[in-house]
């Protein structure tokens, strides 16, 4: 690996950082004191810091020496989980169900040291936006950055993210061209019926018998609408009716999530989602109200952009360490919002199996959004060397006249 030596040298202070913030994790839109840290070491290393874009989203401003150029942005996410950490060594949460435990930490430390290189080695003729985005975790603080002005204040070419992923190996990369992630979205679906005596269930409508018709319905959506080469899931996750053996309730409720790559995809889901609630409902004798909340857009990586960042990604770890057709994950990400603004690539940076993690780890496996999870501190001089050379890379590319 063509790791950069001023950064591996710094290494221990980015780890120190890492598990700093590890050890103080805030919820969505709560990252004040992640906020105020990344601002006072961007500053620190006389980086110029605007404040308050998805109202604790922070943005660096590090302008190369090499004259004026374009621009692009790095992003990293702040926010933790509300997850009871399992880990008890001795960076674990010092907050009682809150919890680092998708690695926001360590991509805020990554990107952190990327920022320190670069204020000292500003050999580039552009500008870079270092952007720090609260409420990843299902609240879009990259749209609220969007919506406050990301891209207006801070015009640029594009726009790179980077998440780290377990089961990779550490020292490899996975990225591909198009959907990468899956679009986001809930559903809830109230069925309203008539209540009445379970023996005498004909005096009233059963909801729940509805609800059975309407889950079971759902599913055809996924097998008998859309084109079989379509990629989605429809999972009911949440049933609830009824108080007791005796009683047929007035009304059941169903919840759920829906997941795409594409939004005609989502689009034929939603519809059809409707019609069969509608519709089963009106057959029974019933009354039914959809709610589908779309959370998340698709992430869809740009084919150009992803080209150049294999091609980093090659210089850096070499080509055998790079899937650049990984498989896309039905998980979603809000960097979606950003792309579909922008120009841009998103990669995983692999996080190993866990077996890095130290004495006082959970027994569980080190999965996202586990509590036995603990970021890989052997990422940080790879992660930030990687944002570096993109950098570097990409101001140097031939410009068109």
């Amino acid at each position: 690996m063509n790791l950069l030596e001023p950064i591996v040298a710094f290494q221990a202070s980015l780890q120190a950082i890492r598990r700093d913030l590890h050890a103080h994790p805030e919820l969505c839109f709560e990252e004040h004191r992640t906020a105020d840290t990344v601002a006072q070491l961007l500053e620190l290393w006389n980086i110029p810091v605007e404040r308050g874009l998805g109202r604790t989203g922070v943005v660096g401003i590090l302008k190369g020496k090499g004259g004026d150029g374009p621009a692009i942005g790095l992003r990293a996410d702040m926010d933790a989980l509300p997850l009871q950490e399992l880990n008890t060594f001795p960076h674990a949460s010092v907050h009682p169900g809150k919890m680092h435990a998708c690695g926001h930490d360590g991509h805020c430390a990554m990107l952190l040291g990327a920022a320190h290189y670069l204020s000292e080695h500003r050999d580039f003729s552009g500008t870079v936006y270092l952007i720090f985005q609260p409420a990843e975790e299902g609240d879009g603080g990259g749209r609220a950055m969007i919506e406050d002005g990301l891209f207006t204040r801070f015009p640029m070419q594009a726009v790179f993210g980077m998440h780290n992923w377990p089961g990779i190996p550490v020292g490899s990369f996975a990225l591909t061209p198009g959907p990468m992630m899956a679009s986001s979205n809930d559903f809830r679906i109230e069925v309203h019926g008539r209540g009445a005596h379970a023996a005498l269930p004909h005096l009233g409508v059963d909801p729940v018998m509805v609800a059975v018709q309407i889950a079971q319905s759902l599913q055809t959506i996924v097998t008998r609408n859309k084109k079989p080469i379509d990629t989605a899931v429809l999972s009911i996750t949440q049933i609830h009716a009824g108080s007791a053996t005796n009683i047929v309730p007035d009304d059941a409720i169903m919840i759920g999530t829906v997941r795409t790559f594409t939004i005609e995809v989502l689009d034929l889901i939603e519809r059809r989602m409707r019609e069969i609630a509608e519709g089963t409902a009106q057959a029974f004798g019933a009354e039914v109200e959809v709610t589908f909340l779309r959370k998340y857009p698709p992430l869809v990586n740009h084919p150009g952009e992803t080209r150049f960042v294999a091609g980093v990604l090659h210089g850096l770890v070499g080509a055998d360490r790079v899937d650049a057709a990984a498989e896309p994950t039905m998980g979603a990400e809000d960097f979606a919002f950003m792309l579909q603004e922008k120009p841009g690539c998103y990669v995983f940076i692999g996080n190993g199996d866990g077996s890095h993690r130290e004495a006082g780890h959970g027994l569980g496996p080190c999965t996202l959004h586990n509590g036995s999870y603990d970021f890989n501190d052997d990422l940080l001089p790879l992660g930030a060397s990687f944002w570096v050379r993109l950098v570097n890379e990409w101001f140097a590319r031939p410009r068109p006249e």
